[in-house]
């Protein structure tokens, strides 16, 4: 199933076989080589009820009741254990920067697609210099329960994996994204009733085999003097709940 664009579809969160977190997005581009996806500012979420490993119960965003700020566009090739967010600011959309979510690779459903955030995310400016984002949180995350010691090591190396990729200049998604605009006839999307009950395909959340290649023991991590670990709600920008 493919979708066209300005199609309205419903991301899905997975924690464990189960959707936690219901968020809408317009279509941008669905390919075979990219799925690209937009949050307008309003953008619905839904949050089934549930005892979550969280230190309350709930998932962290629970409480927010749409995406905040200008909009946001999100690129994810198939495959990949991360996307590419891109952000901009105000009336005049100026431009903050991207934002590396790492994430599950997508699974499509009947009406969307799921995936799982990773929590550790990049920072990159638009001068592309980039910081690395939530370590601490991540390490909190397997405390909670939601990651394992061996998937947290596995995240870590991926981000230093995409941090190499970054310093390299050899990015993979066009520039040109940075000017894209949305149709101006798109309107909010509306989250379908029921959505949490659709068809949960297996979704792939370990990362193990993205960063196979990596076998460097965590003492010979990356320091780059770009890279610093941020305190949780540092988002250089980005408007995330």
């Amino acid at each position: 199933m493919r979708w066209t664009t300005g199609d309205a579809v419903v991301r899905r969160e997975i924690l464990g076989g189960t959707p936690w977190l219901g968020w809408m997005v317009n279509v941008v581009e669905d390919s075979p080589d990219l799925l690209a996806t937009y949050s307008p500012s309003g953008s619905p979420f839904s949050f089934p009820p549930g005892d979550w490993p969280t230190q309350d119960g709930r998932h962290p965003w629970h409480g927010y009741g749409g995406w905040r700020g200008t909009g946001t566009l999100m690129l994810q090739r198939p495959a990949d254990c991360y996307a590419v967010w891109l952000f901009w600011d105000g009336p005049d959309r100026e431009f903050r920067g991207w934002y590396i979510n790492l994430e599950s690779p997508f699974t499509r459903t009947e009406i969307g697609f799921d995936t799982l955030d990773l929590e550790l995310d990049i920072v990159v400016a638009p001068d592309r210099s980039w910081e690395m984002k939530d370590v601490d949180l991540l390490w909190r995350r397997r405390d909670e329960g939601r990651f394992t010691t061996s998937e947290v090591q596995a995240i870590l190396d991926l981000g230093d994996q995409i941090g190499r990729m970054l310093d390299s200049g050899n990015w993979w998604w066009d520039d040109s994204w940075v000017e894209w605009q949305p149709d101006p006839n798109w309107t909010v999307p509306v989250i379908p009733d029921g959505w949490e009950r659709v068809e949960t395909p297996m979704l792939t959340t370990r990362v193990a085999n993205a960063s196979r290649s990596l076998t460097r023991p965590a003492s010979q991590r990356t320091t780059s003097h770009r890279l610093r670990h941020l305190a949780p709600d540092r988002h250089s920008g980005a408007q995330r709940p």
